[in-house]
């Protein structure tokens, strides 16, 4: 889906950043919808949250890249297997995100995205994985959809891009497909 510019005011920022291999979504604490921010650890002095999605067993065994084992690399890659959201606050921007401005219904339809990508229990909260994130600010959250070789962590920001009307990707399992649209 290509916008037309006399189509859209982009007046909302978001940001895509990358680790060199896994793509997140950061967007302004302002501009994360209550539904989205319902349920989430963060605190008043955060001012970014990010949102990464990516297979559970890998995320919470290969908290760096010299704990990577050839077993979890070929479950994630091969296996059908359970997914996680990552959510990290923070306090200011980096220097390399990458800025995108947004309309306003195309940042709503991206928090409907990511909102619909968490799990909830049966009273309708997004279910935590206690102690596992990566330091004391970020967190794991159960999350829908099986991650794979074919849907891998940046494909699902693609097609969050793709179905909030952004500029995509026709596939993009690595990070450096969608970045270079927006370089």
């Amino acid at each position: 889906m290509n916008r037309k510019v006399t189509d859209v005011v982009s007046n909302k920022t978001i940001y895509l950043h990358t680790n060199g291999v896994h793509l997140d979504i950061a967007l302004p604490k302002e501009n994360v919808s209550t539904l989205v921010l319902a349920d989430l650890k963060h605190s008043t002095a955060d001012n970014y949250i990010s949102f990464g999605w990516g297979d559970e067993n890998f995320y919470v065994n290969t908290p760096t890249w010299g704990d990577l084992t050839f077993n979890n690399a070929f479950s994630a890659m091969f296996l059908k297997s359970t997914t996680l959201m990552h959510v990290t606050p923070y306090q200011q921007k980096s220097a390399n995100w990458i800025e995108i401005k947004v309309s306003e219904a195309e940042l709503q339809l991206l928090n409907t995205y990511i909102l619909n990508t968490f799990k909830t229990d049966k009273n309708g909260a997004k279910i935590i994985l206690k102690d596992q994130g990566y330091s004391s600010v970020d967190n794991f959250y159960k999350s829908k959809g099986s991650y794979s070789c074919l849907k891998t962590c940046n494909s699902w920001v693609n097609i969050g891009f793709k179905k909030s009307g952004l500029k995509s990707c026709l596939w993009t399992p690595f990070d450096f497909g969608l970045i270079h649209k927006y370089e």
